[in-house]
């Protein structure tokens, strides 16, 4: 059972002040634990990334910090406020990118920005703002029908900064990009941290949370194997491959690890 503390980020953001506290949160259905134990705080201005692999519990994890699903036990705290002290605040400070494509593809880039955008009472200014930030302005009178992974996912991403949230919870938001908009997804979450949003992002590409994320929680079948800095656990691995080393050491089990061995010798 991991307990993380606030630090100082380098994502750009003054990291002074703490936006998400999230105490002791666990989650089960019936007799299966889907994430044990973990406590962390997020200070703004800062960017933490949750690594693991597919059942590790990262996505349990932002859909309880987005108050999308409940924990069997502990508390999280945006801003002082719990998810059951008010809910349409809570939400209103924060904004998600789901794993998975959820709108409707009948509507084009532009009308499922402004469905989203009328909820919240944001102008036209901002939906126009994000798509180009996105690189769908030419693209904003197509169906989402017609777009690809990687633009779907670019679209989910404008979807969650509409607002310019405290805190911005993305689930693998990488996914489907290529290497020109992996690399401008990570200076835009740096330049939302620098004016002081909270990011939370999980993923299972190492590269991506080495060179963009403050911190890191390495997770495995619910569990935190560790959480703290991710460059010093990258230099405290160097000679074992850095953090790739390092997630097969804290992360990996026994016999993956072997496996893994055999086939990149």
């Amino acid at each position: 059972m991991w307990s993380w503390r606030l630090g100082y980020g380098n994502g750009g953001g003054d990291v002074t002040k703490v936006v998400l506290e999230v105490d002791q949160v666990s989650k089960e259905i019936g007799k299966t634990t889907l994430l044990h134990p973990c406590s962390l705080e997020v200070g703004q201005g800062e960017i933490v990334a949750l690594c693991g692999g597919n059942g590790a519990g990262k996505s349990t994890l932002i859909r309880m910090l987005a108050g999308i699903s409940k924990p069997s036990a502990g508390s999280v705290r945006l801003d002082g406020l719990s998810w059951s002290d008010n809910r349409i605040a809570y939400a209103n400070r924060i904004g998600y990118m789901p794993d998975e494509f959820q709108f409707g593809s009948a509507l084009t880039a532009y009308e499922t920005l402004a469905f989203y955008a009328a909820l919240r009472r944001i102008g036209k200014e901002r939906i126009l703002e994000l798509l180009e930030l996105v690189g769908l302005t030419e693209v904003r009178s197509r169906k989402v029908s017609t777009f690809s992974k990687g633009m779907r996912q670019r679209l989910l991403f404008a979807q969650a900064m509409l607002a310019k949230p405290a805190l911005l919870l993305l689930d693998e938001p990488t996914n489907g990009l290529d290497p020109y908009w992996m690399e401008a997804f990570g200076q835009l979450i740096r330049q939302a941290a620098g004016t002081g949003q909270a990011v939370v992002f999980s993923t299972h590409q190492l590269n991506i949370a080495e060179a963009y994320a403050d911190r890191a929680l390495f997770m495995a079948s619910g569990h935190v194997r560790y959480s703290g800095d991710i460059a010093a656990l990258a230099n405290d691995y160097r000679s074992e491959g850095g953090l790739y080393g390092a997630f097969q050491a804290l992360v990996t089990n026994k016999e993956d690890h072997l496996k893994i061995r055999r086939m990149t010798q």
